[in-house]
């Protein structure tokens, strides 16, 4: 008989709404056998002292500019935008060691798992040693990520990028995105280098329309069977210059030459029509938003009601690290709509669903698991058995009804509430210490003309 691991909630986010007395059993392969509400605990249940909810899934990630939080917030010239910051960054993109991106990585992911998620999505471009040449290994860069993520425990999307060229109408890189450059024929490579690692899963990447030529877009999107990114639309001058050189808008672009389809993953789709919103959500492809690294980089607001209205499916990432926690990204994602919309609620279904926390969460998990490569995700017979307990003595949720426990948690809490997080039926204790010491290490190493 398989061996199973028992654990007991007072209450457990279960179908989208808080239940009370669940009990929930993971099997001996990390995914849970049973979920039954209503239930005392049997003799056998490790018995949780606060609310249990599911993790969520970091769908973006680039973990190598956890080095540069906090060093691109001072402005000396006249402008300042994405581009600009976008050439600081490769500053230490240029720097990074195999050994240096693991201390970098384990330290973000430590920060994730603490934050709610217990998978990364890592949107990974940084292959090759410092000339451009590529490792002797040439998956090097990649197995640092995931000797970082089984460092903190976290589980790892490896998402290797196709990258080829500086923009829509250069034949090459430029010599600082040397690091960069890959063939559809090397993406695959690396993902079959770390394919059947435990606790990582594979997938594909195009950097950008702007990056990558439509023949070798089409060559990768035909060779991936797990999940397929694409930074899109995030830039109102990337949808210029996709006019330009396509004549269609980037999503546009995508509807109608690359096929979509549930694999999809798009990245910031910030500036997106309605028909593009329509094509995305007929090709059943899914949606990463990044709120706090489109605010930091002025990229703008996302159509919020429309994507939600659509039915397609969402997740949020961290993408550039400057927020480490999915309950403030969320917070971010609604307090930017009702700036933008001068009104509150704004992602709340009246008659469907009137809590826009509990809306935003739904979305998230679900579309989250997609994005990763899961069929299932949350507390639900079949998917990984992975939750985070709240902290029963956190002041932002103490003296609010159960039912509102979520709307205080999302905006409420001035940090992550999060006791300890479960993996795989796990619970996860990473040696914080430990990673920090490397990450200070590692940090000294890189700035220290800085």
């Amino acid at each position: 008989m398989a061996a199973v691991t028992l654990f007991w909630a007072p209450r457990a986010w279960v179908g989208g709404r808080w239940r009370d007395a669940v009990l929930l059993a993971a099997g001996d392969d990390g995914c849970w056998t049973e979920v039954s509400c209503d239930t005392p605990p049997p003799p056998a249940a490790q018995r949780l002292a606060g609310d249990a909810l599911p993790t969520l899934v970091d769908a973006h990630s680039h973990a190598f500019q956890r080095a540069f939080v906090g060093l691109s917030e001072r402005r000396d010239s006249a402008h300042d935008d994405f581009w600009s910051w976008r050439d600081r960054m490769y500053g230490v993109a240029l720097k990074l060691r195999p050994e240096q991106l693991r201390a970098v990585a384990a330290q973000l992911y430590a920060e994730l798992l603490a934050g709610g998620y217990s998978q990364v999505c890592e949107f990974h471009y940084l292959h090759h040693d410092l000339d451009g040449r590529p490792y002797a290994d040439p998956a090097a860069m990649s197995r640092a990520l995931a000797d970082a993520a089984e460092d903190a425990g976290i589980g790892l999307t490896l998402l290797p990028v196709l990258y080829e060229r500086a923009g829509f109408r250069a034949e090459a890189l430029r010599a600082d995105q040397r690091r960069f450059a890959t063939t559809p024929r090397q993406v695959r490579e690396i993902a079959d280098a770390l394919r059947g690692r435990p606790g990582v899963t594979v997938g594909a990447a195009v950097h950008s329309l702007r990056a990558a030529r439509p023949a070798s877009i089409a060559e990768l999107a035909a060779a991936c069977t797990g999940p397929l990114h694409v930074h899109v639309a995030e830039q109102t001058a990337e949808v210029e210059d996709c006019l330009a050189a396509t004549g269609c808008r980037p999503i546009e672009w995508l509807a109608r030459h690359a096929g979509l389809d549930a694999r999809w993953q798009l990245v910031h789709a910030t500036h997106a029509t309605p028909a593009e919103i329509e094509a995305v959500a007929a090709a059943g492809a899914g949606v990463v938003i990044c709120p706090a690294t489109e605010a930091d980089l002025g990229d703008g607001f996302c159509d919020l009601p429309r994507w939600l209205d659509a039915g397609v499916p969402l997740a949020v990432g961290s993408d550039s690290q400057v927020v480490r926690a999915w309950p403030e990204e969320l917070r971010w994602l609604e307090w930017g709509q009702r700036l933008l919309h001068r009104r509150r609620n704004v992602a709340a279904a009246p008659g469907a669903e009137p809590a826009s926390a509990a809306r935003l969460f739904e979305r998230m998990r679900a579309g989250g698991g997609t994005a990763a490569g899961f069929e299932r995700w949350g507390l639900e017979v079949g998917a990984r058995a992975d939750l985070v307990e709240l902290d029963a003595a956190e002041p932002a949720l103490a003296g609010l009804p159960p039912s509102h426990r979520l709307d205080g948690l999302v905006f409420g809490a001035p940090a992550a509430p999060f006791r300890r997080t479960l993996v795989g039926g796990r619970w996860v204790e990473p040696d914080r210490g430990a990673i920090k010491a490397r990450f200070l290490a590692a940090m000294q190493e890189l700035w220290e003309e800085a």
